[in-house]
């Protein structure tokens, strides 16, 4: 894979997840502790900077009025009723490990599960020139594998790499990294996605 036609999309790295005291955190925290989550994404990141890899942040950010306005049950209906990933909120901030430099993207609107609806993401990635991306965050089995289904649909070589995501169990984690991430083209270590950008 060529590094200016890569590009890492990392999601939903934010407080609510990753930090005590999140709303989401007790979900997720003996799983991306086992799976050493926030370490492999952050060496993730600093692998794919130095390739020169395209960095998109893909933060979730609630919008209470327009999910209101749908049918919505389940998961966005917790995130609603939790007011998890609000507006300007401390959980809803990007994790300081992980946080944007200068000319990294940070996608605006993202209030469902597929990166790529309600965003800017598929013009950013056609105006890039992109034919490679790799996509790592929370969670392994939904907005991560949303939106690698979403890369996938629309013809990208697709990485979904799982020890850069979050999972709320073990066995969720390792259902998608056995059953899911073959179908997308593999389920690669940090490092076996960085080393095979050239």
């Amino acid at each position: 894979m060529k590094a200016g036609n890569t590009a890492l999309i990392l999601i939903e790295f934010q407080n609510d997840f990753c930090k005590e005291g999140g709303k989401l955190f007790s979900l997720v925290s003996e799983e991306i502790k086992r799976n050493k989550t926030v370490e492999d994404a952050k060496q993730l990141l600093d692998g794919a900077r130095r390739k020169g890899v395209k960095i998109v942040h893909c933060p979730f950010v609630l919008d209470r009025e327009w999910t209101c306005a749908k049918s919505f049950e389940g998961i966005l209906k917790g995130v609603v009723d939790g007011d998890v990933f609000a507006p300007n909120s401390r959980g809803g901030a990007i994790i300081d490990e992980l946080k944007p430099i200068e000319g990294e993207c940070v996608l605006v609107g993202k209030r469902s599960l597929n990166g790529f609806e309600h965003t800017n993401l598929a013009q950013i990635l056609e105006d890039s020139d992109i034919e490679n991306i790799g996509v790592a965050g929370f969670l392994t089995n939904v907005c991560a594998q949303a939106t690698a289904w979403g890369a996938y649909d629309r013809g990208y070589r697709t990485r979904l790499i799982p020890s850069a995501c979050g999972a709320a169990s073990k066995e969720i984690q390792e259902y998608v990294e056995k059953e899911i991430c073959p179908l997308l083209g593999g389920a690669p270590s940090v490092e076996e996605f960085i080393n095979e950008i050239e």
